[in-house]
């Protein structure tokens, strides 16, 4: 897990080697262990690196294979490392290093394309070619590792953050206007190759980038979730379900304890992460360092889940820790872990996994964690809504939009509005194209390749790396989530949702675990918005800078202020602070 940047120029002119210098700076958090910068003419590559797999000097990035003319920076970690080593051996290839990151060197040479494909893990990476001068970057199937960039017709810029390349300079910052109607319609999510700036994108999830010298790029995708079933699959027996759900998730939990340094979980108390815990103790795993976080109840509300974590830890004897975070030190912590974020993100709990991860990374560097379980397993309490939808799309919008265009229109300065309804034209995109058959498919596919992408997994990935954490996250894993997708729907729905998921758990963790109402990050102090936190929203939407902004128009900001409990979104969320958190993400940039 590190941070990853560089620059290429398709005019002749050399790269410039202070971007770097300024990129990897401000990435020193995501690889507090080593950096490095290579540059070679009209190419840089820069590197911040967290010591996972090989310690070793010989596993240092950018790595040069001069033998090969490849140069590589690679974030990530590829599971199958070992068993694709031994497969390029037999093909002649030498390694002078134990790395994941060779492993994925070679297998450019010899697969090329192809390469991605032969991954399982989490990956974002950049290769240059010095024979052909042709650049690649590729991104992993379900986006866990990010990569975005700038590109005009003189050069392209990628770095791991999108505050690494506005470090670098000379990037439009100007707010874009179809990714601000996307953050404030599709509940903060931006999807690609969007980003709330207009002069900064991402690649997609899935993509692989091949850029000629000139500059001309082509995009492939290289997987695609799909949720078609056979004959076979409609033949299945709930009960060989759960046996190959449990299978494909051992496996899962199994592939993300290789490291070469401890391995933890964030261990929350729901049926996800304890679920992990169970597996890596069935596997004969011990001594297993456990950590979960509580802030201090508010409005009568819990703001921790210890009760069910304490059960877990205890029937399994793991090492446990457990944070109490008092709220006047989580309201400190709050523009630190909004500067933290690489795009705004409007979840209270940005600030519950930002300061775990400082506590966590005190004891270990690598951690699982239970993020895409709902996703991938429907979860969460709008998907039976959706099951018998004879509109899905009009359904799905229902339920998750956190306003339609008119209402955009009347909360956004005019000045502030894309030309067409964006959100509504690739949420229909993504619902209606082909390769899932139900209404509920149909919602699980755009929840587990879009929504997941740029809320939850990026979530965790910004406030881990923020502290040099590596998290992995085994309900991602891609064979599991295709297994995933060809369960029966009906499956998933009962008991409340993640049935199959239940049934495994029970043969392996106390079922008062399972059989308990869901629970979320309880952050209370900020879902109810009053006192400070009232404070602070008022302060970041009347500054100087947000007044010369002019996003919001006054009228709407005056009815937020008067009564924040009453803007309330579908999904629970605040519109008071989804407008002040975009405002403060701005200016904790300096945009």
């Amino acid at each position: 897990m590190c941070g990853l940047c560089g620059e290429i120029t398709f005019d002749g002119s050399p790269a410039s080697v202070e971007a770097m210098e300024a990129m990897t700076c401000s990435m020193v958090p995501r690889g507090p262990d080593a950096g490095g910068i290579v540059s070679r003419g009209t190419f840089a590559f820069g590197h911040r690196r967290l010591k996972i797999i090989d310690l070793s000097e010989r596993g240092q990035q950018p790595m040069v294979d001069s033998e090969l003319g490849i140069t590589l920076v690679f974030n990530g970690c590829i599971y199958n490392h070992k068993e694709l080593r031994t497969e390029l051996e037999a093909k002649g290839y030498r390694f002078f290093s134990t790395s994941d990151t060779e492993v994925v060197l070679k297998a450019w040479h010899a697969w090329g394309p192809e390469a991605p494909k032969h991954f399982n893990g989490m990956f974002a990476f950049v290769v240059y070619e010095r024979d052909t001068g042709r650049v690649a970057m590729a991104r992993d199937r379900l986006g866990i590792k990010p990569l975005y960039y700038t590109m005009s017709d003189r050069r392209l810029r990628f770095a791991s953050t999108l505050p690494a390349l506005v470090a670098a300079g000379d990037v439009d910052t100007a707010l874009d206007p179809v990714g601000l109607a996307h953050y404030m319609t599709f509940h903060a999510v931006v999807p690609p190759p969007h980003t709330i700036l207009r002069g900064v994108r991402k690649l997609p999830a899935a993509t692989l980038r091949l850029i000629e010298p000139d500059g001309s790029f082509k995009d492939t995708q290289y997987w695609e979730l799909r949720f078609d079933r056979s004959a076979e699959d409609l033949a299945t027996s709930d009960d060989e379900w759960k046996d190959r759900v449990g299978a494909a998730l051992r496996r899962a939990v199994d592939r993300r304890m290789i490291a070469d340094v401890p391995v933890g979980v964030l261990l929350s108390g729901g049926v996800d992460s304890s679920l992990i815990v169970g597996l890596l103790a069935e596997a004969g795993q011990q001594h297993l360092k456990t950590f979960s976080i509580g802030f201090e109840a508010a409005h009568g509300e819990a703001g921790d889940e210890f009760k069910y974590s304490d059960i877990i830890a205890k029937h399994f004897g793991t090492d446990h820790t457990k944070i109490m975070i008092p709220t006047g030190h989580m309201l400190e912590s709050l523009p630190e872990t909004i500067a933290a974020m690489s795009e705004p993100m409007v979840s209270y709990d940005n600030v519950g996994f930002y300061l775990l991860s400082r506590e966590v990374a005190k004891h270990v560097k690598v951690v699982q964690s239970g993020q895409g379980a709902d996703e991938v397993f429907a979860g969460y309490h709008w998907y039976p809504k959706l099951a018998n939808s004879n509109d899905v799309l009009t359904d799905y919008k229902a339920l998750f939009f956190d306003r339609g265009r008119e209402k955009l229109g009347s909360h956004l300065n005019e000045t502030w509005m894309a030309d067409e309804d964006e959100p509504a034209r690739l949420v229909e995109a993504h619902l209606m194209k082909d390769g899932a058959e139900t209404p509920l498919d149909r919602a699980l596919r755009i929840d587990t390749t879009v929504m997941l992408v740029d809320d939850p997994v990026k979530r965790v990935d910004n406030m881990t790396m923020a502290w040099g954490l590596e998290a992995r996250v085994p309900f991602l894993d891609h064979e599991l989530v295709e297994l995933a997708a060809r369960v029966p729907p009906e499956m998933k729905l009962k008991d409340e949702g993640k049935g199959v998921l239940k049934d495994v758990a029970r043969d392996v963790i106390p079922s008062s675990v399972i059989d308990r109402p869901k629970g979320y990050f309880p952050v209370p102090a900020l879902k109810y918005i009053d006192g400070p936190v009232l404070e602070m929203t008022r302060d970041a939407l009347s500054c100087q800078a947000a007044s010369d902004r002019g996003l919001f128009r006054p009228a709407y900001l005056d009815s937020l202020f008067s009564d924040p409990k009453s803007h309330i979104t579908p999904l629970r969320g605040s519109e008071l602070w989804q407008c002040a958190l975009l405002e403060l993400w701005l200016q904790s940039h300096n945009i």
